[in-house]
């Protein structure tokens, strides 16, 4: 198997191994592509566990040390082109890696009750954040019979974004988004139950290569038939890393992705009399200024203030996070240097 089918470039080797391309990551075991085919794997504890490296998610490039008949092991991750991530939904704090090394981000909404732009502005700030270029596919196109207020409302949150719309149902729009996809290069599915991501794939595919879950008829969401992130190439070469329908998406780290996903917001700000304006009673404000003269929009304005305050929350806690953790090192070692005196 040629490891540059999956999109590795010949000479970012580092360390010692072969290179590799995680597919799937179930808790501590990995799904690894290399030039021997499909394996198992898991980390090198020493690197991981006890070092500072980052842990492996769906996409990223690795260095391995390849065992035919066991799981393998892998030594270290590469350097990444572009990374996704969220705040970690189950611990509550934290940052939980989503995806790496992708050329382009698709939000996938469906014309159904799934139809939401402030989650979409959510996928649309993460996606810049990420480094890759979004694009929002429309499914389900064949349950609506006027698209014109779905794309007007679209083109008012995503400003420049390529919007397609799609039927897997009845082909439409296919063709087109199809032409998006080129070998070797990678692009990252994300969306809520039940909005088609699977449904898609297959469509893009040709076959069926994943399974497809019903709709509830009451509130038009689905199951989650994705249940962990995996990395798929297509028979054409190109790659989609496919990921479950994210319930919550939290915001982390997110300054460059708001201002690109906020033109209409960024634009007016450092344009206030005050350096330290509040945006609230100061006089000479540029943001109240655009509110009241409506050339800002008062829902664009408060999503974004939504926003940026659950991403400092989030940075100020993994801030707080790490200072207890290296208080509780150095007590350790101050012990430990201690009972080496006496």
């Amino acid at each position: 198997m040629n490891i540059t089918d999956y999109g590795f470039v010949p000479g970012s080797e580092s360390g010692p191994g072969i290179p590799g391309r995680v597919t799937a990551v179930h808790k501590e075991r990995y799904e690894v592509v290399c030039e021997y085919g499909e394996t198992g794997a898991r980390l090198k504890a020493g690197t991981y566990y006890g070092g500072s490296a980052d842990f492996p998610t769906v996409g990223d490039f690795v260095m391995l040390r390849y065992v035919p008949d066991g799981d393998s092991l892998i030594l270290s991750t590469l350097p990444r082109r572009t990374f996704f991530s969220r705040r970690d939904p189950d611990r509550g704090r934290g940052e939980q890696a989503v995806a790496a090394n992708f050329d382009d981000v698709f939000l996938l909404q469906s014309l159904n009750e799934d139809f939401n732009l402030r989650r979409l502005e959510r996928y649309l700030t993460l996606a810049w954040q990420s480094g890759a270029t979004p694009v929002i596919v429309l499914t389900k196109a064949d349950l609506a019979e006027d698209y014109s207020g779905y794309l007007a409302a679209v083109g008012q949150v995503a400003p420049g974004v390529a919007v397609h719309l799609v039927s897997t149902k009845t082909g439409f729009g296919l063709e087109a988004l199809q032409s998006c996809f080129r070998p070797g290069r990678t692009a990252v599915f994300l969306g809520s139950s039940g909005v088609g991501k699977s449904s898609l794939v297959n469509a893009l595919a040709g076959e069926e290569i994943m399974s497809v879950g019903l709709i509830r008829a009451d509130d038009g969401k689905g199951r989650h038939t994705t249940t962990h992130r995996q990395l798929l190439r297509l028979p054409g070469g190109a790659i989609i890393i496919d990921t479950p329908g994210m319930r919550e998406l939290g915001m982390w780290a997110v300054s460059e992705g708001l201002e690109e996903a906020f033109p209409d917001v960024e634009r007016f700000l450092g344009r206030c009399r005050f350096r330290d304006c509040t945006h609230t009673a100061e006089p000479g404000c540029a943001i109240r200024a655009a509110l009241e003269e409506g050339e800002l929009s008062q829902v664009r304005w408060d999503s974004y203030r939504s926003l940026q305050g659950e991403a400092k929350y989030a940075e100020d806690r993994a801030s707080l996070r790490r200072r207890k953790e290296q208080w509780s090192k150095g007590v350790a070692k101050s012990r430990k240097q201690r009972n080496r005196e006496t």
